[in-house]
């Protein structure tokens, strides 16, 4: 006689001929199976939630999903995992309240990812008029800007270039004024890399540290930069290093800010994540010094990595989550 002995509320069975042993570790093995699961699909989704591509919501705990496999998700005699709410003949019923237990919460782990995969938002990588109003405002003159650069008359578009200039001359007349009109036109129109660097990384930064502090970072960097490329060049000027032509060295454009920016952005990013941003975009600017096509330039890129760096002290404290 194959008699078994019921133990009630403790999901298992054991019998004369050891059978519900075996079937209890079973039982062990598949609901260990389910939770494994739970944390990964958590895992997953609270990375993209930190990324700020999806809405964090509440993975469902192998407790809750235990629960409802035992009775609440029962529907006419099966759950809602597929499985035969019943006992089953041949194999103790607590063994198979278990089993049924151990598959509801890996499908409610697979529920899970479908979920974060449903609540992806890729927009979110973009600017709004009410989510980053800076970088919205700001893109949206660039791209005014580069249009009117584009299918203006080429002669104004010269002469308005020379006058938002910051090259030594301007810088010596009217620093102010051209420090903030050369940082209004993009060098090479919206098809240069750093108008599609500019768009992604201000918008994540707005996002986590507000426009303020994102306009201080991308105008420190602009600044600093210029400075520390212009000025040497007037001092060559003045030592009879350079051609008095230097002092009128066309320069303007966002590169300066969008390095601080990425600099900056960096810091707010995960430890891998992190380096892997800096060390990316600093071999690229490394690439173009290497290439002496415009070295003050150049310089002046890494010079704007750097700053951008050093502000990771004041940006820490004020970061905010991503999602919100």
């Amino acid at each position: 006689m194959d008699r078994s002995v019921r133990v009630s509320g403790g999901g298992a069975a054991v019998g004369e001929d050891g059978g519900g042993a075996a079937t209890e570790g079973a039982a062990g093995a598949a609901g260990a199976g389910g939770a494994v699961g739970l944390p990964v699909a958590a895992g997953a989704e609270a990375l993209l939630g930190t990324a700020g591509l999806v809405t964090l919501d509440a993975v469902p705990s192998q407790a809750g999903g235990s629960g409802r496999a035992g009775g609440a998700d029962r529907v006419s005699g099966v759950d809602r995992a597929g499985l035969v709410a019943g006992p089953v003949s041949g194999v103790p019923d607590g063994a198979a309240q278990s089993a049924s237990a151990g598959a509801s919460a890996g499908a409610c782990a697979v529920r899970a990812g479908l979920r974060g995969l449903r609540g992806l938002r890729p927009w979110r990588l973009l600017p709004t008029p009410t989510g980053t109003p800076f970088t919205f405002g700001y893109a949206v003159v660039l791209l005014l800007t580069s249009l009117f650069a584009e299918y203006g008359d080429p002669s104004l578009i010269s002469s308005l270039h020379q006058g938002s200039s910051t090259d030594v001359a301007h810088l010596a007349d009217r620093p102010m004024f051209v420090l903030v009109a050369s940082a209004l036109w993009i060098a090479g129109g919206i098809t240069s890399p750093y108008a599609v660097v500019f768009l992604l990384v201000l918008t994540a930064l707005e996002r986590r540290v507000g426009g303020l502090r994102t306009a201080g970072v991308f105008l420190l960097g602009h600044a600093v930069a210029t400075l520390a490329t212009e000025v040497p060049v007037g001092l060559s000027v003045l030592a009879g290093h350079l051609p008095s032509s230097s002092v009128y060295r066309l320069d303007y454009g966002i590169s300066f800010g969008v390095a601080a920016s990425v600099g900056a952005l960096a810091g707010l990013l995960t430890p891998w994540l992190r380096w892997a941003v800096l060390a990316g975009f600093g071999w690229m600017l490394v690439q173009d010094l290497i290439a002496f096509t415009d070295p003050m330039t150049n310089w002046g890129h890494l010079l704007a990595l750097v700053v951008g760096v050093a502000t990771w002290p004041l940006l820490r404290g004020h970061g905010r989550d991503a999602s919100a």
